[in-house]
């Protein structure tokens, strides 16, 4: 089977390729991936591959079933794009003004296709089925929950879930697996710091929501540093902040969004209460008020041991023993992918796309760029992976 993947491989490679292109060219936001899904459904039925489309608007499934009969194997890939205008100079660049494929999606999908491909071929020695499922929306609202709410877990009922994703922090030909907690729970907050505007000159008349709104900022970071143990990863951090029009002018009120980021489900529900207390106690005596929301976003990706431990087999068969390592930490970035890991025993895993392990290369960067080769890697580990979950 090793050979017969290779072979295939290569065979399908240049197909591949293209579609990675013509995707990267075209790149779409979460849950309107039109053309995306297109692509991909004319891919699956020029395969014979049953398909079902629309799935959580966007999303699209293939079921190839096997010669025999057996369990059922979900491989999944992401599709959206992220809203970044392309600056790295390709072929291929983006044609969509303000958007590109910052992080590898376009390869995700193009090799969960190479997958299609080639076990298409072997499905006369396959025991049970293989789901290709192409879920929309992963960058922001998620799709992955809104798909298994729609039922695509079910009919046929799926045992295993497997999914990869192109890494940049890590060297070309090494794949990193991790067994538990992989990739951490992703939430977003916001809250408004209400005040009193008025002139710059005359402050003491009016309540600055900018200087209260920075105390703020600065107190939240001890939730990390001093009401949280160091053994205990958390991550708080302010991206956006908006206040103010005009240079002496206090405004009325400052918005604040940012992410918390955890491991523990415990810590994930206290901090964004530790949080509001920290903003009533400052606004309550600076005399302001405020408003707080808390959007729980992605669970814990957690891998299952003993899909973790098929699945590096399996990728030590396509990239060799000494290329596939164990993740040395788990990342504070999430995955929607870990919807699936809730609900059936799955595993993630990365493939490396840095050329030059000193030089990696950044994800969600407008010279995001990698090489077309990483997608066999992708779709060549996925196959064995299926192969060895339903014929052993």
């Amino acid at each position: 089977m090793i050979e017969k993947i290779s072979v295939l491989s290569d065979k399908y490679y240049e197909r591949t390729k293209y579609i990675r292109h013509l995707i990267h060219m075209y790149p779409e936001d979460g849950f309107a991936e039109l053309k995306t899904s297109k692509i991909i459904i004319e891919e699956l039925e020029k395969l014979g591959i049953e398909v079902q489309s629309n799935v959580a608007k966007t999303g699209v499934v293939g079921l190839l079933k096997g010669n025999h009969p057996g369990k059922t194997v979900m491989l999944r890939a992401d599709m959206d794009a992220l809203k970044l205008e392309e600056k790295v100079d390709v072929e291929y660049k983006s044609k969509v003004v303000g958007m590109m494929h910052a992080c590898g999606h376009d390869g995700h999908v193009a090799g969960l296709l190479g997958a299609a491909m080639i076990l298409s071929e072997l499905k006369d020695e396959l025991y049970g089925n293989v789901k290709f499922v192409f879920q929309p929306a992963e960058e922001r609202d998620g799709g992955a929950k809104p798909m298994i709410e729609e039922g695509v877990l079910q009919n046929p009922k799926v045992d295993a879930v497997f999914g990869g994703h192109l890494w940049g922090s890590l060297k070309e030909g090494e794949v990193h697996v991790k067994h538990g907690a992989m990739m951490a729970a992703p939430d977003i907050f916001k809250f408004k710091v209400i005040g009193k505007g008025g002139h710059g000159a005359i402050p003491h008349e009016s309540i600055d929501p900018i200087v209260i709104t920075c105390q703020i900022i600065n107190t939240i970071q001890t939730i990390v540093s001093r009401k949280t143990s160091p053994l205990n990863p958390v991550v708080v951090t302010c991206g956006k902040i908006q206040g103010g029009d005009c240079h002496n002018v206090i405004p009325n009120e400052v918005e604040v969004e940012g992410t918390i980021r955890t491991f523990d489900e415990g810590t994930r529900k206290w901090v964004p209460k530790v949080m509001e207390d920290i903003i009533k106690g400052m606004t309550t005596c600076q005399g302001a008020t405020y408003e707080f929301t808390f959007e729980e976003k992605y669970p814990t990706l957690i891998n299952d041991d003993e899909m973790t431990d098929l699945a590096k087999v399996s990728l030590q068969k396509i990239v060799g023993n000494k290329n596939v390592k164990e993740l040395k930490e788990a990342t504070m970035g999430g995955e929607d992918f870990a919807f699936f890991a809730n609900e059936v025993p799955s595993s993630f895993f990365f493939v490396g796309i840095a050329e030059d392990e000193s030089k990696p290369v950044l994800h969600h960067n407008p010279y995001f760029k990698w090489n077309d080769k990483n997608i066999k890697v992708l779709s060549e580990g996925l196959s064995q992976i299926a192969i060895d979950f339903l014929n052993n």
